[in-house]
């Protein structure tokens, strides 16, 4: 049975986490909140007082921005250029992740180390837009899902992930007769939930922020997503901060919805990504019998 801690003991450690918390605030929350009662600001009360609250209090700025940013058609493309690769990604990482993670493949350390590595490379802009043109995947909303859709980065992190998933596990289902995609789609995926769900976050953050791919691969205004709407305001609303902290809060709000809505599935994702990561894949041990020689 565990001893409770002393008094002073935990009262110093209520206040570390006092003292982190106002950081945290200072650092974070302040410069957030500024910009929103900015943006509740007229333009002229913005001149007169730009960092007092705003009087009057007004939503001029999000209906302005809404329409001026044509944001109706940009959130339903950002949505899609978000959703679509990262359910894509997902499913992909998971399926090359599995069979390397448990030893199937001959070399897959070296396979490992491969993906590991060329996740650290930068994107090479220029090559891709070539690319782009020569397969006529420029200005297409299809071109752009097809480039932005191949990813590999969950693949690290879902490698470590599953590591943590029983063997017995795999070969139950080939004894039961299940088929492979079945056993990855029925049984691995639901015990994946906090790491799909972490990896969705990050996904869906990565591309739902992305401005530099749709400035080169997008020409056509239709095919815009929220961010590259968004840039438009500092050339042609450069002095109008109350609307661009309005069109930037319209842009986070999907991000911050994500974020409330899989919190929970955040830290439990990244621990058990994290606690077995740092471990070399190792070979599948060898079967004893025809039946424990299957697998799914």
């Amino acid at each position: 049975m565990k001893t409770p801690a002393p008094p002073g003991r935990a009262a110093k450690a209520v206040g570390v986490n006092l003292i982190c918390f106002a950081i945290a605030a200072v650092l974070f929350a302040l410069p957030l909140v500024y910009m929103l009662l900015q943006a509740f600001k007229t333009y002229t009360g913005f001149l007169q007082n730009p960092t007092g609250l705003p009087d009057p209090w007004t939503t001029e700025s999000f209906t302005t921005a809404w329409k001026q940013g044509n944001f109706g058609r940009q959130m339903v493309n950002s949505l899609i250029y978000a959703i679509i690769p990262d359910t894509v990604t997902l499913i992909l990482g998971v399926f090359l992740a599995f069979p390397i993670s448990r030893g199937y493949f001959k070399r897959s350390n070296l396979l490992y180390t491969f993906f590991v590595f060329s996740g650290f490379l930068p994107g090479g802009l220029i090559p891709l837009f070539i690319e782009a043109r020569s397969l006529h995947l420029y200005n297409s909303m299809a071109g752009y899902l097809i480039l932005t859709s191949l990813s590999g980065a969950g693949f690290f992190f879902f490698v470590g992930y599953i590591k943590g998933i029983p063997r017995e596990i795999d070969e139950a289902a080939a004894l039961d007769g299940c088929g492979y995609v079945r056993f990855i789609l029925t049984i691995i995926l639901p015990q994946m939930k906090p790491a799909l769900a972490t990896f969705a976050v990050f996904g869906f953050v990565h591309a739902w922020n992305n401005l530099i791919l749709p400035l080169v691969m997008l020409s056509d205004a239709a095919l815009w997503p929220v961010t590259r709407g968004l840039y438009s305001f500092f050339g042609e609303y450069t002095q109008n901060w109350p609307l661009i902290a309005a069109g930037t809060f319209i842009v986070a709000a999907p991000i911050l919805l994500l974020f409330v809505l899989l919190q929970r599935y955040l830290v439990e994702g990244v621990a058990g990504g994290a606690a077995f990561g740092t471990q070399g894949v190792t070979a599948s041990p060898p079967a004893t019998d025809a039946g424990e020689g299957e697998r799914p």
